[in-house]
């Protein structure tokens, strides 16, 4: 055997598909893993010790936002550095293969809490494709430092059949032209290799700019028909749907189960965001895999449940947090993007009365508990209430917790951050959902939402957690970060063995110290002065490899990353 480009030495070995590690040299050769060896395989040109370590396939991130990142900065390192080597974008309806820069930048802006200025100029400066065949060479050729797949967002190809202004008016319907050219773009995307198509029903989902700031998303105006008709393409070849429905709306998601049905067809392969133990409704968790399992069982579908493996915590500015989008004060406070002027609004009594109401309400579907003891202030100007609920902060000085929300959010704006769980705040619940074969790990949100919900490391504290919890083998958990998510996607990665893609983590158990959780900031990429909300748990991960090469190393990350070094490439379904 010719010398190996890179040997990994002695580690546990984790195929991906859920067989028990064994003890073994990986060793690597153009891009591709040529020995799995229980015997020592000779000196490549780079080793790496792997003594006491899990070397497992690079996991998958199927619910993803960097869209706009990738173009400018595509290195995504708050992924590889966490053990990501592949991550898929166009989530939620969201992409950016057709649509121009002024539209793109309206549609991902409020929804995933992004700076308009740098959606818009990542598309204006960036964009050379004008097809979805040209979109993916243009990606391919960039220096990606994971591998990037892609599903087609449906806001996308509406607003750019439809403009904005008629893609957004609930009275507007496309028409049969219209609908047919959107099928024709679909149809386009999935022969240049994209994974299907995402949509969104969800009333949180508001554009911004100047334009139609507080309309929704194009995709949710849609009809189901104007969905089935785009479905069918799907079904016909056996790729995916992907949306976030309107979670108040039990009757609507069993729309999305009978679209995924196969009984008397072929089934159409659903994944919704998302699959928690919410903390306002606790039947929510077993209501949706009860659901699932009768659409997967008795319905033949091919339906999954988007599943964020950590609990569902939630950081906000003042009131800027997007389930505050769920009830009509929230909403009117969102709606109003100037400072001075959204301040008027919370000041004004006949707007906390509207609040305090909105808060108090016991009963309906919703997604936030809405307890002000239960939210947590971690950073303010006045110093005496850091660490303190408003609840708390409401009691010492005999107000209502809703004031003594909007009193501070009227005094000091943005600079009030506070923290609350939303959901999955159970362990026993956790480790059962993770078990449940009707959700898949996902819904991470990566690359959205700067300053709210950093969950680039899922991955490693599921890992974590069933280290410590031994709730199930490892080797399984290894196989739903990563084969399982392979398999179900139709990609040609997740695996670990000789002939497969050399997409590798090798995961340091020493390292998991509790550090994954805890809060850090880090500079955005591209944007001189801008932080973002990431994860740092950086003695966790011993090395990150994808296609072959050494891309990070327990916090360092390789010469020319994301600037020249060709790491990742466009995965399609193989």
């Amino acid at each position: 055997m010719q010398p190996c480009d890179v040997v990994i030495r002695g580690g546990s070995v984790f195929d991906g598909a859920g067989s028990a590690p064994r003890t073994a040299d990986v060793g690597i050769k153009d891009g591709k893993v040529v020995a799995v060896s229980a015997e020592p395989l000779p000196d490549g040109a780079r080793n790496l010790d792997a003594s006491g370590k899990w070397v497992i396939p690079g996991m998958l991130d199927v619910h993803t936002h960097y869209d706009a990142e990738v173009l400018g900065s595509p290195g995504l390192g708050e992924s590889v550095r966490h053990g990501v080597t592949s991550v898929v974008i166009g989530n939620c309806s969201l992409s950016t293969v057709y649509a121009e820069a002024d539209d793109c930048a309206d549609m991902f802006a409020r929804v995933e809490a992004l700076p308009w200025d740098a959606v818009h100029s990542a598309v204006k400066e960036h964009k050379n494709w004008d097809s979805p065949r040209a979109y993916v060479e243009s990606l391919a050729a960039r220096p990606l430092g994971a591998n990037v797949a892609a599903l087609l967002g449906h806001s996308d190809i509406r607003v750019a059949v439809m403009g904005l202004g008629r893609a957004t008016d609930p009275q507007a319907r496309p028409t049969g032209d219209e609908l047919n050219r959107m099928r024709r773009m679909l149809t386009d995307a999935l022969d240049a290799g994209f994974l299907g198509l995402s949509t969104i029903r969800s009333s949180f989902s508001k554009l911004e700019g100047t334009r139609f700031p507080t309309r929704q998303l194009p995709s949710t105006y849609a009809s189901w028909r104007e969905y089935a008709a785009l479905n069918d393409i799907l079904r016909q070849r056996n790729r995916i749907h992907q949306s976030t429905p309107n979670l108040t709306s039990r009757l609507e998601i069993a729309r999305y189960f009978a679209q995924s049905a196969g009984r008397f067809r072929k089934p159409l392969k659903t994944t919704l965001i998302a699959g928690m133990d919410v903390k306002a409704d606790r039947t929510t968790a077993r209501a949706a895999t009860t659901a699932a399992w009768i659409a997967n069982t008795l319905g033949k579908a091919a339906f999954r449940w988007q599943h964020l493996p950590v609990p569902f915590e939630v950081y906000a500015d003042g009131v800027d947090l997007v389930v505050f989008e769920e009830f009509g004060s929230g909403v009117a406070a969102l709606n109003i993007r100037d400072v001075l002027k959204r301040g008027e609004l919370l000041a004004d009594e006949g707007y906390r009365r509207q609040f305090r109401k909105d808060l108090a309400k016991k009963y309906g579907p919703r997604v936030w508990h809405r307890d002000l003891y239960d939210a947590q202030i971690m950073s303010c100007p006045e110093p005496d209430v850091v660490g303190k609920s408003f609840g708390e902060v409401a009691d010492e000085r005999g107000i209502h917790p809703a004031d003594a929300l909007l009193d501070l959010a009227v005094a000091h704006g943005a600079k009030l951050r506070w923290r609350t769980v939303i959901a999955n705040d159970r362990d026993d619940v956790l480790d059962w959902l993770q078990r449940s074969p009707h959700v898949q790990v996902g819904f991470a949100d990566s690359g959205a939402h700067l300053r709210n919900m950093a969950f680039y490391n899922f991955g490693l504290r599921m890992l974590e957690r069933v280290h410590q919890r031994k709730f199930m083998p490892i080797e399984a958990a290894v196989h739903r970060l990563t084969g399982e998510l392979a398999d179900w996607y139709g990609l040609d990665t997740g695996r670990l063995h000789e002939g497969a893609r050399a997409d590798i983590a090798v995961i340091d158990p020493a390292g998991f110290d509790g550090s994954s959780a805890a809060y850090a900031e880090a500079p955005f990429p591209g944007i001189a002065g801008l932080d973002r909300m990431v994860n740092r748990n950086d003695r966790a991960v011993a090395a990150t490899l994808v296609g072959g090469q050494v891309v990070y190393e327990y916090g360092t990350f390789a010469p020319g990353f994301g600037s020249t070094l060709h790491a990742g490439t466009f995965l399609a379904p193989a």
